[in-house]
């Protein structure tokens, strides 16, 4: 691994972060013409509003709430510039723990998305001590899946167009015990 990156967990008065890349049009360009339930959810252009009236119980949700939700800015470490935001939180009706993960559109295509994910699994499966982590998205979101994929998680089911992965905390440890072997050589 590079070790290009690192999380942060961000102040309340940083989070203009996460407000300038959930209105940027060409990072959240995943999201256009879904019909998802989400309050502020532009279709037309895969937008979320979060305006600054929603910071303070959005912060107070996420903040030292572990191990229930864990959310970080992903840093690059030669510049300390914010380049995207990662999130794991427990679902309440399901045996695992979803995750988010979105690198600002401008720094994809780097290797990123790949290390900002090995971040965040390490701090879920280490510090947190979850279980399974699971995500789900678009069968045509090749990049998501091949980057996925790349750090240990298997396809769950595929149901609908919707592409479900998991990875466990034992699958975790082995993929961390190969990364190790291979980076000694």
């Amino acid at each position: 691994m590079r070790e290009l990156l690192y999380l942060h967990t961000p102040s309340y008065e940083e989070l203009w972060y996460r407000q300038k890349i959930m209105q940027d049009s060409d990072t959240m360009s995943y999201n256009k013409g879904y019909d998802l339930d989400f309050e502020g959810y532009d279709k037309a252009t895969g937008c979320l509003a979060f305006p600054e009236q929603k910071w303070a119980d959005w912060y107070t949700y996420f903040n030292g709430q572990e191990p229930q939700r864990f959310y970080a800015y992903i840093v690059r470490k030669t510049d300390g510039i914010f380049i995207g935001e990662v999130n794991v939180h427990r679902n309440p009706n399901a045996p695992w723990h979803e995750m988010g993960i979105v690198l600002e559109a401008k720094y994809r295509g780097n290797g990123y998305g790949t290390e900002a994910l090995w971040l965040l699994l390490q701090h879920a499966f280490e510090e947190m001590k979850v279980d399974i982590i699971h995500n789900d998205f678009e069968e045509e979101r090749i990049a998501a899946m091949q980057t996925h994929l790349s750090v240990g998680f298997t396809i769950y089911r595929k149901e609908n167009g919707i592409l479900e992965l998991t990875i466990s905390k034992e699958q975790y440890f082995r993929q961390k015990a190969i990364r190790s072997m291979v980076l000694e050589k």
